[in-house]
């Protein structure tokens, strides 16, 4: 008895051993910001991959093999994206990496994917004025966000003054040109157009909120709001402070979401506004399954928030891009990045928001475009819609007149060819 009481234990130990053993794993990265100024909005951007990485190793991972995730933390220091890049693909072998936030982190490693050809899915809307054959951004272009959401205030408010403020780098800026020229070839004079910019992590907004309402004393301005990261804290709590409500002056966001707003006072933001692609309150059997998910998911993970958790724009855009390159690989049979980038090109998918679609060629996303108002509850009512999906422009119609643009950069050859 003794024996094969024995046998049984090194049969059982045996078949343990295979079946660890026989299972493969491909290594896929995970580079946002999970400490700094940014960790406000990045870190539910690892989490929801993390989230989508579960759900696909539970039913048999990707050709075969589990996903294995490595998780670095860049700590919004944005020197760093870029050793973590090389880290990533150099170092730890990554087939593909989803990652980054604000467009300083992603022009930071850019170099390092394209020198190794690697692939970047990037998830946050951004200016444009790029486009690499390493990279597929899964977020809105300034067509899909920026000139829809002035095309409301103009026509919905009737705005005609427009108070551009944001944090001082790459998206605000290159964002802004896209919205001056926008509103130039609308015939707003160039009076009616105030530019300020503030570090990231600035919290003092008194004596910028005074100009605002200074500027909006005829009641015909808007503020468009390219402010990043939890300095939207500060800001709207001075808007509020100094008397300002959203019939004096409506802010208009573009990088304030659900999430942002968990760690705000929402009741004096009631009636503001944003533009995005998604918003959790998109009334689909889909969504409700995705939003449940999400909240789950941080509960039984511990995760801080728990069941309050919310889902918004960037948070669907990680998720359904690791959904993405599950499928282009599948399709490519293969995890080699220039096989895979070929399977991306045109693909038709199904995500929480609803159906869309990569482009056939300029790396982007089809999306639908929302314009949402805040409500009490953290949540954004839609009160407009584009009619269907939207076409993504890399480089705005509004800065290359003529319609030349840059040719792509990055790809296998280095050169932007295939």
């Amino acid at each position: 008895m003794k024996i094969n009481k024995l046998y049984r234990i090194l049969a059982s130990l045996i078949l343990v051993s295979v079946t660890t053993t026989s299972a493969f794993a491909v290594k896929i990265g995970i580079l946002h910001s999970l400490s700094g100024t940014m960790a406000i909005s990045e870190t539910s951007l690892r989490d929801v991959v993390l989230m989508a990485v579960d759900e696909i190793n539970a039913k048999g991972g990707v050709l075969g093999e589990q996903i294995e995730p490595v998780v670095v933390d860049p700590a919004s220091n944005w020197p760093l994206f870029k050793d973590k890049a090389e880290q990533l693909i150099t170092k730890d072998k990554v087939a593909v990496t989803f990652g980054c936030w604000t467009s300083v982190s992603r022009k930071s490693c850019l170099p390092v994917f394209e020198e190794h050809n690697g692939l970047l899915f990037y998830p946050v809307q951004y200016e444009g004025e790029e486009q690499s054959l390493n990279v597929f951004y899964t977020a809105a272009t300034p067509n899909q966000q920026l000139v829809p959401a002035a095309e409301y205030m103009m026509k919905e408010f009737e705005s005609k003054k427009f108070y551009l403020l944001g944090t001082d780098y790459v998206f605000p800026r290159t964002a802004n040109k896209v919205l001056k020229a926008f509103l130039k070839a609308k015939g707003v004079p160039d009076a009616n157009v105030l530019e300020v910019y503030t570090p990231f992590h600035h919290q003092e907004y008194q004596t910028i909120v005074a100009q605002i309402k200074k500027f909006a004393a005829s009641g015909d301005a808007c503020v468009l709001s390219t402010i990043n990261g939890d300095s939207n804290v500060p800001f709207y709590k001075e808007f509020a402070n100094q008397g300002l409500t959203s019939k004096d002056c409506p802010i208009m966001a573009f990088s304030v979401a659900e999430d942002e707003l968990r760690a705000m006072d929402v009741p004096p933001l009631v009636g503001h506004l944003a533009c995005w692609n998604y918003y959790q309150s998109i009334k689909t059997r889909e969504n409700a399954a995705f939003v449940k998910s999400f909240k789950k998911y941080c509960n039984a993970k511990g995760l801080p928030g728990g069941t309050k958790r919310v889902t918004d724009d960037p948070i669907e855009a990680a998720y359904f891009g690791v959904y993405v390159w599950k499928a282009a690989v599948e399709k490519a049979k293969s995890f080699d990045v220039d096989k895979v980038r070929q399977a991306v090109y045109g693909l038709k998918f199904d995500a929480p928001g609803g159906p869309k679609a990569m482009h056939s060629s300029n790396q982007h996303t089809l999306k639908p475009v929302y314009v949402g108002e805040i409500l009490k509850n953290g949540q954004f009512k839609i009160v407009w819609r584009s009619k269907g999906l939207v076409s993504p422009d890399s480089y705005s119609s509004y800065l290359h007149t003529d319609g030349n643009v840059p040719k792509p950069t990055g790809g296998p050859n280095g050169d932007g060819s295939l």
